[in-house]
């Protein structure tokens, strides 16, 4: 189930935020200071485009560097990646058969405001970690 998810989900919207995610990686190795950046930003590119199967855990290490790397991200390339997440998600739920992976993509939003602190794991590796959000739909 969880491949037909995916594959129906790469068509829909995987393709476009990963897109998204990999012109902000893209960017971030331009310019050389903003390299870091470019860390997060490839990891939620493949979550993006392979989302079912996997969670979003919190990073029990991450600490006051995370949050201001979060905040240098969020200026960055946070906002417009939000951004874009909205407008896909907008354009989703349209449509009947849209509107579950529509909010999906809104529940994906909030990690392009905020990927520092978090880790991007397999469904069965998260069992002794927080879980901060299941799969874009929550299934396992």
């Amino acid at each position: 189930m969880r491949i037909l998810l995916n594959l129906i989900w790469l068509i829909v919207a995987g393709v476009e935020l990963a897109i998204g995610y990999a012109v902000a990686a893209l960017l971030a190795v331009v310019f050389v200071v903003t390299i870091p950046l470019a860390v997060p930003a490839l990891r939620l590119a493949g979550y993006a485009l392979w989302p079912f199967g996997r969670v979003v855990v919190e990073d029990p290490g991450a600490g006051a560097g995370s949050f201001l790397m979060n905040v240098v991200w969020f200026l960055v390339a946070g906002w417009w990646l939000f951004l874009g997440h909205l407008l896909v998600g907008l354009l989703l739920c349209l449509t009947i058969i849209g509107i579950p992976f529509g909010i999906a993509v809104f529940k994906m939003g909030r990690l392009a405001v905020a990927p520092y602190g978090k880790d991007v794991v397999d469904a069965g590796a998260a069992a002794s970690r927080t879980v901060v959000q299941a799969g874009p739909t929550h299934a396992r």
